[in-house]
């Protein structure tokens, strides 16, 4: 069940340029919102998939609350890479109320996604990554306390592979050879050296400094064969617990990966800690 409601659907192949992307989001309607919209050429992620994102979350947050889903802006969540369109704080404020914290190392996104709380009277917390080799270092604050980290990751290693993979899915769906990406982006939203996999890893690396401030970090993971290095990478690190949570819209699979550092006898009261 979800507050978003679809005017218009537009078709796979209709999804094959950033404009079409760009066009879901305007199809979109978010209870009290009355202004979105995103500066030329930065990306609005196909919003089902990540709607189910937020629901996944509240579900694995739920094992920590007697097997209720938490509501209210008691909870706090940290969007790392939250991105000009704010997708992520404007479902999950809509459908459960929680408190978002967005991070981007972009100055103009963090100027758009600031833009779209001012015109709605959002109440969402804004931070610029001034670092962007850092992740959590630089984001979180010594004072911060959160229950839920979220991330989807840069996918890409560099731009020449993401040009590469867009030409493959332009040839798939039959539009011929072109270098035009089919979803919109910036450099940092599209690659991180290494790739998917190294920004996850460098994500756990630090995630372990602010093991006591964090219930549960998570992230997207795009590519099904990176779960194994990150199983091994996640050991290294000494994580309480790991888990893969699978996730299905139609045709199309995905997955993101949790992990805690608190163990499990501990997590309710972990989860209270801040609440008033």
């Amino acid at each position: 069940k979800t507050h978003l409601r679809h005017r218009r659907i537009p078709t796979a192949s209709s999804l094959s340029h950033h404009t079409a992307v760009w066009a879901v989001g305007q199809f979109i309607e978010v209870p009290n919102i009355e202004f979105w919209d995103i500066p030329s050429g930065y990306l609005c992620p196909p919003i089902p998939g990540r709607v189910d994102y937020i629901h996944h979350l509240a579900d694995l947050l739920a094992g920590s609350f007697n097997q209720d889903i938490p509501r209210g802006r008691d909870i706090k969540v940290l969007d790392i890479g939250t991105g000009a369109s704010l997708a992520y704080p404007l479902t999950g404020q809509s459908e459960y109320g929680w408190h978002f914290i967005g991070v981007d190392t972009d100055a103009v996104a963090l100027q758009s996604a600031k833009q779209i709380c001012q015109y709605n009277k959002l109440d969402i917390s804004l931070r610029q990554q001034t670092t962007p080799e850092n992740i959590f270092v630089g984001a979180i604050e010594p004072h911060d306390f959160f229950h839920l980290t979220m991330c989807n990751p840069p996918f890409h290693a560099s731009i020449e592979h993401a040009i590469k993979g867009t030409q493959r899915k332009w040839v798939n769906l039959g539009k011929g050879p072109s270098k035009k990406l089919n979803f919109g982006g910036q450099n940092a939203e599209l690659w991180y050296p290494g790739g998917e996999i190294k920004f996850i890893a460098r994500m756990v690396e630090q995630s372990m400094e602010f093991a006591d401030q964090c219930l549960w970090f998570t992230s997207l993971v795009s590519k099904k064969d990176n779960l194994q290095p990150l199983r091994r990478i996640l050991a290294k690190a000494r994580v309480a617990d790991f888990q893969v949570v699978e996730m299905a819209q139609g045709q199309k699979t995905s997955r993101f990966i949790a992990w805690t550092y608190v163990q499990k006898n501990q997590r309710a009261g972990f989860a209270k800690r801040d609440q008033a």
